[in-house]
């Protein structure tokens, strides 16, 4: 790795962790460098889930206001995402590369239409499926969305957003502190196994790994400041971007 490209994957983590903590998707920024960098798509891969960690983190503690009265709450979100997560990762050295191709991106856009529709299907839901704690449909859709995020992780925020917001009587900004805690779950998760079963690239690691703490709390003042409703066109923007990076790019 050339001085410069050392410099494109520390910028590049900073404005990951940015990302990641205001609205999620920071691997599609992370990522494409790694590649760009000559390593190989699943070293890449896992050496940016490492490396995202601390910055998740980061932002998890700058949402600390917003997380307060939650931890009955966390806790088995928690599990259910560390159990989905290590599914991913298992399955990220034991399928073919390209399995989830087709996938990822629909899975991506349904959780940019539930964002989308998330005031209108609270309401809608509310006294049916929305629980305190979200109950089991909640811990059951975000096991299998962290099963995503264990895989490959771009979006894995957006998809925990909308999960939540459709299932949780609670507001936006809460529900983005929820995800940066679980983001950061799923990624040690994935990461321990990795540090196993894979092969990862520290210098790459730990380059993500200092510019997305850096970057996560910057991204998690900017996005504390926006009412639900910018926040809300500011995840569907930077999500249909990203759903058009993976269908046309």
């Amino acid at each position: 790795m050339t001085l410069w490209e050392a410099l494109a994957v520390l910028v590049a983590g900073f404005a990951g962790g940015a990302l990641n903590t205001a609205v999620g998707s920071g691997t599609l920024v992370t990522f494409p460098v790694l590649l760009a960098t000559g390593l190989p798509p699943v070293t890449a891969t896992v050496s940016n889930a490492l490396g995202l960690i601390p910055g998740s983190v980061s932002g998890a503690f700058a949402y600390r206001r917003e997380l307060t009265g939650q931890r009955p709450l966390l806790v088995p979100l928690c599990v259910s995402a560390a159990l989905g997560g290590l599914c991913g990762a298992a399955l990220l050295m034991v399928l073919p590369p390209g399995v989830f191709a087709t996938v990822v991106p629909v899975l991506v856009g349904l959780a940019l239409l539930l964002i989308a529709a998330q005031p209108l299907l609270t309401r809608a839901l509310r006294g049916r499926l929305v629980r305190p704690g979200g109950g089991l449909p909640l811990r059951a859709g975000l096991a299998l969305a962290s099963v995503y995020g264990g895989y490959f992780s771009a979006g894995q925020g957006i998809l925990y957003v909308a999960l939540s917001g459709a299932l949780l009587d609670a507001s936006l900004q809460r529900v983005n502190a929820l995800k940066n805690v679980l983001v950061a779950q799923v990624n040690a998760v994935a990461a321990a196994f990795f540090l196993v079963t894979a092969d990862i690239d520290w210098r790459a690691a730990l380059l993500i790994a200092a510019g997305a703490t850096a970057g996560a709390p910057l991204g998690a003042r900017a996005a504390q400041r926006l009412r639900p409703v910018a926040l809300r066109v500011l995840i569907l923007t930077v999500g249909t971007a990203g759903l058009l990076h993976m269908t046309l790019g």
